[in-house]
């Protein structure tokens, strides 16, 4: 094998590990608190902003003021964009931007999933360079297969970005699909979660620290979570966790749900935090009390989980 191969060979497996690396230090840094910025109509209207797409272009950048620096990432909720047409896309571009140059970690929810020949045009809108919604990760729907989103991931990683792929989501709708069992296939007799949950894990082998494919996994799910098979803590990707504050999650569901995770859970929060705008001030202390909040949920959780563990040796 030559020099250049070999630098080669290192080179990518950095940028496929990049995403994974940004955002663990922004969490250590931060702490666990995603902010989600999701204009609703009602938000708006509270906040006192036209429903349009410059309502949502305003009501987008407020929130990204009171997230920098307070938070480890913010993620946009892109039907909120798109119910606009190409306004809201022009919207999203710029807010985009504007986090990319305060540095902030982005995550855009567009809940993308499909056929492989398909969604690689993903690759070309969020991933690669000059892309016009540049963003450090997306979310991804997996139920035309697991593999299916192979390339798209690819993609990804290759880019020095990530993903976060829908496993067990915090709608209760989703518990009966996700965890019916496989007939066949690598996973056969196991949940649809799992082999989801299995799969993703596949591309963190081999990574020195926080993988860059992370799960979705609902902080209201723990009646469930047992049924799922699917075991956070043996997970070393990141895990995007939607449910907590509005949709009726509290800290002990964090507790519950995520016992014996290692500091991979980013619990993102959104209208709990925009109920207190538009004010940046006020907007600013309810994403600092959050955060603590969230912080110290799941240092509880990591705590319960090494007590198990000491108790088993014992």
């Amino acid at each position: 094998m030559t020099m250049a191969e070999t630098v080669s060979s290192e080179e990518i497996q950095m940028r496929r590990s990049d995403f994974g690396l940004r955002l663990k230090n922004s969490m250590d840094k931060y702490g666990p608190l995603c902010v989600g910025i999701d204009p609703h109509r009602k938000l708006l209207t509270d906040w006192g902003y036209n429903v349009d797409a410059d309502g949502a272009e305003l009501f987008a950048m407020r929130m990204l003021q009171a997230a920098n620096g307070r938070a480890a990432a913010v993620k946009f909720q892109v039907p909120m964009f798109e119910r606009y047409g190409s306004k809201g896309f022009a919207a999203l571009e710029r807010v985009l931007y504007a986090a990319r140059q305060m540095e902030i970690i982005t995550i855009v929810d567009c809940l993308h999933g499909g056929l492989p020949t398909t969604i690689s045009a993903i690759a070309d809108a969020y991933f690669k360079p000059g892309a016009p919604m540049l963003a450090d990760a997306i979310t991804l729907l997996p139920y035309y297969g697991a593999r299916s989103l192979q390339g798209v991931i690819n993609d990804a990683l290759n880019n020095s970005r990530g993903v976060f792929v829908a496993s067990l989501t915090s709608n209760q709708e989703g518990a009966s699909m996700q965890t019916a069992i496989r007939q066949s296939g690598e996973y056969k007799g196991k949940t649809v979660a799992y082999g989801i949950a299995s799969t993703a894990q596949k591309f963190n082998k081999g990574i020195n620290g926080m993988g860059s494919v992370g799960l979705i996994i609902g902080a209201t799910i723990g009646q469930w979570i047992d049924d799922s098979g699917v075991d956070p803590a043996k997970f070393t990707g990141p895990i995007l966790s939607p449910g907590y504050g509005w949709q009726g999650a509290e800290a002990k569901d964090l507790r519950t749900v995520f016992k014996g995770t290692k500091g991979n859970v980013l619990v993102t929060v959104s209208r709990f935090i925009a109920a207190h705008g538009p004010d940046i001030a006020s907007l600013s202390q309810a994403t600092e009390a959050i955060a603590l909040d969230v912080r110290q949920a799941l240092m509880e959780a990591t705590q319960e989980g090494a007590d198990e563990t000491e108790d088993d040796a014992e």
